[in-house]
């Protein structure tokens, strides 16, 4: 047997990385982690690979894993290439028939199966899946308003096949994860009227994280977090706390749709969300299993 002098001082630091782990390994044992994967990970070989690894690693100590995955970009490049054009009313995509089609084509088929193959090839056992299967998500459709400047009246916007969930069966995410598997979700849904609707990302993850009680809602984003208006990251935020940054200015632009989402979702049965950066080698782990963390939380307070 090796002596204590002959091992290194890297091998003591991964034994002390796992001891710091083995608290949050026992806390979150048998928990449902909704994680919503996207941005600039989704088209970085590097970033699609070490997102896959924590996946199975969150797996195969206990946990049960949700992903669901957006793909804007990718829509608008299918889109482009089979030549239909685009439209967009103040600055928001309208998703008629056609669109909606490809949108469903390019989810629940080209991305949704290669983040599956990711999976497979770091070790786990992944399920690709829409909200249309087995009744998982019913949506419906997104209704916005806007108000005019001049004379301050609000008026709808009909931005076509774009929807909201507003039922949510979680029991072929449930029959998933017991039998070992990881679902990925395609951001689709299917409304009462038959039609399919096109799901924001993280509105979905925020649905399916409160229907689960799940531990953690995981926004992964192309940015560090929610930040104070001296650039310094702010680590631990309630509802209360996210509303006096927003009226002050300090959060603004797409943060407040993210914040929205995870306050959505603590006040409907998630334990805690987190804004993070995916662009983090391994960020997950490093918020999920170490005392530091990485990224925000927004939790009841």
């Amino acid at each position: 047997m090796a002596s204590d002098s002959t091992i290194g001082p890297d091998i003591h630091a991964k034994a002390e990385t796992l001891i710091e782990a083995l608290p949050y390994f026992q806390r979150y044992a048998g928990r449902s982690f909704v994680v919503k994967y996207g941005g600039n990970a989704m088209g970085d070989e590097r970033a699609a690979r070490e997102f896959a690894e924590d996946v199975v690693l969150l797996k195969a100590v206990g946990i049960n894993p949700v992903v669901v995955h957006g793909g804007g970009p990718q829509i608008g490049a299918m889109l482009e290439k089979l030549g239909v054009e685009t439209k967009f009313v103040d600055g928001l995509r309208v998703t008629d028939k056609e669109t909606a089609d490809v949108a469903e084509m390019v989810l629940s088929g080209a991305i949704n199966k290669a983040i599956v193959g990711s999976i497979a090839r770091a070790g786990g056992k992944a399920i690709g899946i829409s909200g249309k299967d087995g009744g998982l998500v019913t949506a419906t459709k997104l209704n916005r308003t806007i108000k005019d400047p001049d004379s301050n009246i609000e008026r709808v916007l009909d931005l076509g096949f774009v929807g909201e969930p507003s039922k949510v069966d979680t029991t072929i995410l449930e029959t998933a994860t017991a039998a070992g598997m990881i679902p990925v979700v395609a951001p689709i849904g299917v409304g009462e009227d038959g039609h399919t609707y096109n799901i924001n990302a993280d509105t979905m993850a925020g649905a399916l994280a409160a229907a689960l009680g799940a531990a953690r809602l995981l926004l992964l984003t192309d940015v560090t977090g929610v930040l104070d208006k001296h650039g310094k990251l702010l680590t631990d935020l309630s509802p209360k706390d996210i509303a006096a940054l927003r009226a002050d200015g300090t959060i603004s632009g797409g943060m407040i749709p993210k914040l929205e989402t995870c306050v959505s979702a603590v006040e409907a049965g998630c334990e805690a969300a987190v804004v993070l950066d995916g662009r983090v080698p391994h960020a997950m782990l490093l918020e999920f299993f170490t005392a530091r963390g990485a990224g925000t939380l927004v939790s009841a307070g």
